[in-house]
């Protein structure tokens, strides 16, 4: 009989690589609570229609990356290709907007994509996601993009770049577009096929094409910051003004124009050359008429979205040097050593300190031979003699080096000295 296999593009995260995404996850969520958001957990699938409304019907994403599918009677249901959507959508059915403190969100989870699977882009991925409603104040820009690049940052990530640039109002892309759309019909032989399918659709994605003859076409195209109206200009000035106040740099980057059709004003992306090329770490912006278009209050909001399997490709191993480490194993052997050996993993445990012990050992050998295996820094011996005298043997695994301490109490001297140390 055939072995099953995962499906294509999505993989299983494995015991020796938890650690990493738990430490991963811990900052970004510690970050996030420092900026005053608040965890949600939204479902992993929703009706069709909100995504369809929401990122585009005629975006890449909704024509062909959505697993969508019937059910029982009928309703289509799509698993969630990102989190935004679903967080707006519990925005407006619980009414958050008559809170009136702003609400800051920030939720962690699978996404669901059907994509052509590469290192870094998978068809269940990971996102950490932050949105803030209520302000439309450019400050309200800067945060977001300051905690993106803070807790990013603080995960040593190397050669971070912040890439930002401005779609304006949706009145100033209708302006822009049959600008854009006249220089890209002068062009339209050198673009590829999927450009000259899109110069009809939305001409401002043929900007965002990785390929290079498309690049080399579009490089003199008209941009849209030129085509600003004042009130969007003078947004953008002081989202750039607020990043040099709190020293985070950041590059102009023309072509950035996001593929889902909800943003506006302030779109950036975080990206870093260590990932070839799906290169953008973490990215988002401005999308003040989402919630309106799903037909709650108009309420501005802005947010981001951070890949976490990206993060982790680039995470540095020094940053993981003590995630697995379990610092003591309980080498307990002999009939009453045994016994009390349960006694005192349970002891140890309740305290909060990280303990092993590999049932399948009888002979002392073979539990240190474990423990070596285990990486644990200790191994405590507790044999039959050792019962008798009241005591342990307490082991350094590296060194060698071994002391007697007394069996009663011993949970609360090892905790005073693990969590003293």
């Amino acid at each position: 009989m055939d072995t099953i296999k995962a499906i294509k593009g999505v993989k299983d995260i494995l015991p020796e690589e938890t650690p990493r995404w738990r430490f991963i996850e811990d900052v970004a969520r510690r970050w996030a609570l420092c900026y005053g958001y608040q965890e949600i957990r939204i479902p992993i699938f929703e009706f069709t229609a909100l995504f369809a409304r929401s990122i585009g019907a005629e975006t890449d994403i909704v024509e062909k990356e959505m697993y969508t599918f019937p059910d029982r009677d009928g309703t289509s249901l799509t698993l969630r290709p990102e989190g935004t959507a679903g967080t707006v959508r519990a925005f407006i059915e619980h009414n958050r907007a008559a809170d009136p403190l702003p609400q800051k969100y920030f939720y962690i989870g699978p996404m669901f994509r059907h994509e052509r699977p590469q290192a870094g882009r998978l068809r269940q991925f990971h996102q950490f996601g932050a949105e803030s409603f209520g302000t439309s104040d450019p400050r309200a820009d800067v945060e977001v993009i300051a905690l993106l690049w803070r807790l990013l940052s603080d995960l040593s990530l190397p050669d971070l770049t912040l890439e930002i640039n401005s779609l304006g109002s949706s009145g100033d892309r209708a302006a822009y577009k049959p600008i854009l759309l006249a220089f890209l019909s002068q062009q339209k032989s050198l673009l590829c096929a999927n450009c000259r399918r899109r110069m009809e659709s939305n001409p401002l994605r043929v900007l965002d094409c990785k390929v290079p003859d498309c690049r080399a076409a579009t490089e003199s195209a008209p941009r849209l910051t030129e085509h600003l109206s004042p009130e969007a200009r003078a947004h953008f000035d002081q989202v750039l003004a607020g990043l040099v106040a709190i020293g985070i740099p950041y590059r102009l980057n023309h072509r950035l124009v996001r593929g889902l059709d909800y943003y506006c004003l302030t779109s950036f992306e975080i990206t870093s050359n260590h990932l070839g090329a799906q290169n953008a770490v973490g990215a988002g912006g401005r999308y003040d008429g989402l919630v309106e278009t799903l037909g709650g209050p108009a309420v501005p909001a802005v947010g981001f979205a951070l890949g976490l399997e990206r993060v982790s490709l680039m995470l540095p191993q020094a940053s993981l040097s003590s995630l697995h480490e379990c610092l003591y194993y309980v080498a307990a052997f002999g009939e009453t050593g045994t016994k009390l050996g349960l006694v005192l993993l349970d002891e140890l445990r309740r305290v909060g300190i990280s303990t092993q012990c590999d049932y399948r050992a009888i002979t002392l050998k073979a539990h240190l031979r474990q423990a070596d295996r285990s990486k644990c820094r200790y191994a405590i011996l507790l044999g039959d003699d050792e019962v008798i005298r009241g005591s342990v043997i307490l082991r350094n695994l590296e060194s060698k080096a071994q002391e007697e301490l007394p069996l009663a109490g011993l949970s609360s001297l090892l905790k005073s000295r693990t969590f003293s140390s």
